[in-house]
């Protein structure tokens, strides 16, 4: 049934809110310690296992106090099994570990007065060499958190981003932000990293994760760079990261923007941190809020410079229809924890705008241009209606920062402020203005500003105030007695913050039994603690005190709200009065426009009488204008001719410079010629003399040639008569095979003679063989003959190419034919 209970637990622990509430109402890690601590012989158990994956849950973002219950014998079960050899359990040690040292500087001393502190620092040591990244960025945020003003701590940073990059999930990548944003606030670590000269790259490829689609992953990559922004140093740094990358192509980008952002169309920073933007606020809130917040400090960085760069307005020209878009729809019927984000992030886009109006004119005119005076109107009315529809029995005090009144205060005043920076630019927003700032239900968030202790709430309730003192119907008095109210609630707050203190610092054990009957009402359980009769059995008597404590503080809380209720409700019978004696007033004031009404009406037919004179005199001044046009033409021709001479003139006066140089150009290039003509003649006596040379050698050669064709016809001579020799064998022999044939005709009937024909016809076969031999003979020296031929013929062909050759060179000057046929 335990194991059944802390698997519940561990899904309720997933939730922000229930979080909150198990660890502060209901003391659950004390318990959850208490468990580990009684099965500390068996770490290995799977209920241990639980318990400290519940245990991770809960502490995360939390601060545990030193005091309390079973934090000490916790910290102990933690030290000694991150420094056994059981994988299964030093994963969830680690990281609970973190989350306890994380920001908590007593669990950090009494760490490190442990004895075998140094062992556990060796251990962690040997972790940063582990093969899961998770282990590593566990280790690293105790090591930073135990050693952060130490040379351990001072160069951990220059892990943790490709940590956050590379991590192994969203686990890692969450504890990796926190790391590095715990070392952000280490004056050392944040100097060594605004000179760190791989920052922007490191940054950038942090900025690549905001490209998926995992919301947990963009709001802890978001968390990251609003730490960024805190260090002056590195919030101009990331400004440049984030603008300047995608300045190019975001003017393209904000022309479609209008019709809706496509989730695959650009990847860039700009278009990315727009997306997150305009997610719907269900579901990724918390990524849409910090979108805002990451812009509004990044554009106050921008507009901080002496001039706003290209690409920033570019940014914010491609943001207008986004931000405009994200004012319109209030939906209060969907809850007070939706309209809670809905009236935070109108916050958040009115800040923008504000910061937007800082920018030059352009970028001032274009915001003018797309806000409307009934956008405007229409969002102050809603807030107006969710202000006074809100309860004020709600679960946080009112007047802190997560009271519902308080949050639309917050977004009322802020879109106030815009509508008074907007008055004079835009068309019937100064009557808006103002008749919102006569409006009674302004009173209210007005108090909640003007009585806040946030200095930028004051300053804007005080701004709002000063423009609206003079108005004739300004609640001024409601507003005072609204004011009282306040203070007054304020005061016995303070009474009992020492009693809500002790509250939380009730045992467990008896915590638990009150919220079994916090079910039931109020008056049954005084009962019951008076009598004694059920919770003396359940608890021992040095906790019925405690107990008693408890529902004291809750009967105090509750008279506290009825004695505002009362002021509320004076405060309502006082708005009533002066509600009536503001109908008496607008009475008379409508006697005095009805007489007012009159008298205009006589003004009005004087003005009709003297618009007829000056009709007559405008048309007079019309013709006089005609005639003035007339002459303007005129002159406006003769500026034209004027022009048309000044360009002709322009035209000839580039000509005649343009002649000039191509007169320099000619005269230069006259020079070079002439050079060029000297060297040419003195090469051209070089191949005269060449020539001669060549000449005799030309001669000598035409005679070595007419030998060489004299020896050709003599061999063709020979040669045909072989050809002549073998034509007559050939004819003899065809005569001895006719002669053979018609031997053999008669073969039959000489048979007696065969052998005298026999030899007869083997010496005709030598004969023909012998001459046969001779044809082939005479033949290979033909083609031996015509291969000296050809040779014969290339190198005349070779001596005619060079004489020819020698004629092209000498032609220029000599101009002499020569013949160079053979």
């Amino acid at each position: 049934m335990t194991s059944s209970i802390i698997s519940l637990l561990a899904q309720l622990a997933c939730d922000d809110d229930s979080r909150e509430i198990l660890h502060s109402s209901y003391s659950l890690t004390s318990t959850l310690a208490s468990i580990i601590h009684c099965h500390n012989a068996t770490p290995g158990e799977p209920l241990v296992l639980q318990c400290l994956q519940v245990l991770q849950k809960l502490t995360y973002n939390t601060r545990i106090f030193q005091s309390t219950n079973y934090i000490h014998e916790l910290i102990a079960f933690l030290m000694t099994n991150i420094q056994s050899h059981n994988d299964d359990i030093i994963m969830p040690c680690l990281g609970l570990m973190a989350n306890l040292c994380r920001d908590n500087h007593s669990v950090q001393s009494h760490i490190k007065s442990l004895d075998n502190v140094k062992p556990f620092y060796r251990t962690l040591i040997n972790f940063l060499a582990h093969n899961s990244l998770t282990v590593v960025v566990f280790t690293l945020s105790i090591l930073a958190s135990l050693t952060l003003n130490e040379k351990v701590g001072e160069k951990t940073f220059q892990l943790v981003f490709n940590i956050i990059v590379n991590g192994d999930g969203t686990l890692t990548r969450k504890y990796s932000v926190d790391l590095l944003v715990d070392l952000l606030r280490n004056p050392k670590i944040t100097d060594h990293l605004s000179r760190y000269q791989h920052f922007s790259a490191c940054v950038s490829q942090v900025l690549g994760l905001l490209q998926s689609k995992d919301p947990d992953s963009a709001a802890k990559v978001l968390e990251l760079l609003l730490a960024m922004c805190s260090v002056s140093e590195l919030r101009s740094l990331l400004c440049e990261v984030v603008f300047k990358p995608t300045a190019p192509k975001l003017r393209a980008a904000g022309r479609r923007q209008a019709a809706g952002l496509e989730g695959g169309r650009k990847t860039e920073t700009g278009l990315a941190l727009v997306q997150w933007l305009s997610l719907p606020v269900v579901g990724a809130e918390s990524c849409s809020l910090q979108t805002l917040q990451l812009l509004n400090e990044l554009l106050e960085e921008a507009v901080g410079v002496d001039s706003v760069s290209e690409c920033v307005l570019s940014f914010v020209e491609m943001l207008l229809p986004v931000l405009l878009g994200l004012l319109r729809g209030l939906e209060a019927a969907q809850g007070d924890a939706h309209l809670r984000k809905q009236c935070h992030r109108i916050t958040h886009v009115t800040s923008l705008l504000l910061n937007i109006l800082h920018m030059p004119d352009s970028t001032r005119c274009l915001v003018s241009r797309q806000v409307s005076a009934q956008l405007c109107l229409t969002q102050v009315e809603s807030l107006l209606s969710c202000c006074h529809s809100n309860s004020p029995l709600n679960c946080h005090p009112p007047g802190s920062d997560n009271d519902l009144s308080q949050v639309c205060a917050d977004a009322l005043l802020k879109t106030l402020e815009l509508m008074n920076k907007l008055r004079q630019q835009v068309k019937d927003m100064e009557t808006s203005f103002y008749r919102m700032l006569q409006d009674q239900r302004i009173v209210t968030p007005l108090s909640l500003a003007l009585t806040s202790h946030h200095r930028e709430r004051v300053q804007t309730g005080l701004s709002l105030l000063f423009e609206a003192t003079p108005l004739p119907d300004f609640p001024s008095l409601v507003l005072g007695e609204s004011m009282a109210a306040n203070n007054a609630y304020r005061q016995r707050e303070s009474e009992l913050s020492v009693k809500r203190v002790a509250v939380q610092e009730v045992p467990p054990s008896s915590i638990l039994d009150s919220s079994c009957g916090s079910s039931r009402s109020v008056h049954c359980l005084a009962d019951k603690i008076q009598n004694g009769l059920e919770l003396q059995e359940q608890v021992k008597d040095s906790h019925v005190s405690d107990i008693i404590d408890v529902y004291e503080q809750k009967l105090s809380a509750f008279a506290s709200k009825e004695s505002r209720l009362q002021d509320l409700l004076e405060a309502k019978a006082l708005a009533l009065s002066q509600a009536d004696r503001l109908i008496a007033q607008y009475r008379f004031q409508r006697a005095q426009a009805e007489a007012e009404a009159c008298k205009l009406g006589c003004l009005l037919k004087e003005a009709e009488r003297r618009r007829e004179d000056l009709q007559s005199e405008l048309s007079g001044q019309v013709l006089e204008v005609e005639r003035c046009k007339a002459d303007m033409e005129e002159l406006l021709q003769h500026n034209a001719r004027l022009q048309k001479d000044s360009e002709e003139h322009q035209s000839l006066k580039g000509a005649y410079n343009a002649l000039l140089n191509r007169f320099n150009e000619s005269e230069r290039l006259l020079k070079e010629l002439q050079a060029a003509h000297i060297s040419l003649t003195k090469q051209s006596d070089t191949l005269r003399k060449n020539q001669e040379a060549l000449t005799l050698q030309h001669e000598k050669m035409a005679s070595v040639l007419e030998e060489r064709e004299q020896e050709i016809r003599s061999l063709r001579a020979d040669l045909q008569q072989k050809n002549s020799d073998i034509t007559g064998l050939r004819g003899e022999l065809r005569a001895e095979e006719e002669k053979l044939k018609e031997k053999d005709h008669e073969q039959r009937d000489l048979e007696e003679t065969v052998d005298v024909l026999r030899k007869e016809l083997n010496k005709t076969e030598q004969a023909r063989k012998d001459a046969s031999i001779k044809a082939s003979s005479l033949e290979m020296q033909k083609s031996v003959l015509e291969t000296k031929l050809k040779q014969r013929e290339d190198e005349l062909s070779k001596h005619s190419s060079m004489i020819a050759m020698i004629h092209s060179l000498s032609s220029g000057k000599q101009k002499n034919d020569v013949n160079l046929s053979l």
